[in-house]
């Protein structure tokens, strides 16, 4: 599933290519909203919120998730798209340009003062300007018997953190992710480094985490199962972690990273 600063980047080229504008195309392939034309109305702002995409068009706010396949694609008109036509689930056109959502998880248009419907929930923001730490410490401390994995993803708790940032952010605070929140520290630092993570990646086409671009080395644990730990040589793990039936792969190194329990149980993990 993307990430916060993934959304982040989708908004920055709607924005760049729809905002001030005159719709000329509004198509939305959903059965709920076929219906929709939101042409000829000007787009007044495009932004996300944690992993949630606004496109504010007059009265009306296009919502959407990218979820697990989604993707916004823009294109010059009249160029041909990178993916197939039935993919797309949302199409937003003007004179010069054409934004086309493919296999977007949630699309969604509502009234403007709905939107806290969509993303009222969400906890602060990594990437926005109402950012506050401190409340999103707060928010990681409400269950401390939660593993600090589970938390993380908890958009509820800090919006925009995703899979691949908790594992390196577990990584980086060296705590094992099934850890409970109880005894993984200060959550502030957590709150804080969350945030510095996604900020210094947002505007980057790789995400970098160990501060090194070679290919490979990027990332700490994410996605090096079986390989040598970058910092200590030995061997990642890889295990599941969620709650609700929703585990998600879960990355780690068992040196760096010690499974800490406040009653003594054995990590769910593995």
């Amino acid at each position: 599933m993307p990430e916060g600063d993934t959304v982040w980047q989708a908004a920055g080229r709607l924005r760049a290519a729809l905002a001030g504008r005159e719709l000329t195309v509004c198509d939305v392939r959903v059965p709920r909203y076929a219906t929709v034309d939101l042409t000829p109305h000007v787009v007044d702002e495009v932004l996300s919120r944690g992993k949630h995409l606004l496109v504010r068009v007059g009265d009306t706010t296009v919502h959407t998730h990218l979820k697990m396949e989604g993707e916004w694609h823009v294109y010059p008109a009249g160029a041909r798209w990178r993916r197939p036509a039935w993919q797309a689930r949302i199409l937003l056109g003007t004179d010069s340009h054409l934004a086309v959502g493919f296999q977007l998880g949630i699309v969604e248009v509502l009234p403007r003062e709905q939107e806290s419907d969509a993303v009222g929930h969400l906890g602060p923001d990594l990437l926005g300007p109402d950012w506050d730490e401190r409340t999103a410490a707060a928010n990681l401390t409400h269950d401390p018997a939660r593993a600090v994995g589970i938390a993380l993803l908890d958009q509820r708790v800090l919006a925009g953190v995703g899979n691949v940032y908790r594992s390196e952010l577990c990584f980086l605070r060296g705590v094992h992710p099934a850890t409970p929140v109880a005894a993984a520290g200060d959550p502030l630092p957590w709150a804080s480094l969350a945030h510095r993570l996604l900020v210094a990646n947002r505007d980057r086409a790789v995400r970098v985490t160990t501060g090194e671009r070679r290919r490979g080395r990027e990332l700490w644990v994410y996605g090096r199962g079986g390989k040598p730990c970058l910092r200590c040589g030995t061997l990642v793990r890889r295990g599941d972690l969620g709650e609700d039936g929703r585990e998600r792969t879960v990355f780690w190194c068992p040196s760096c990273q010690p499974f800490t329990a406040t009653d003594g149980a054995r990590h769910p993990c593995g």
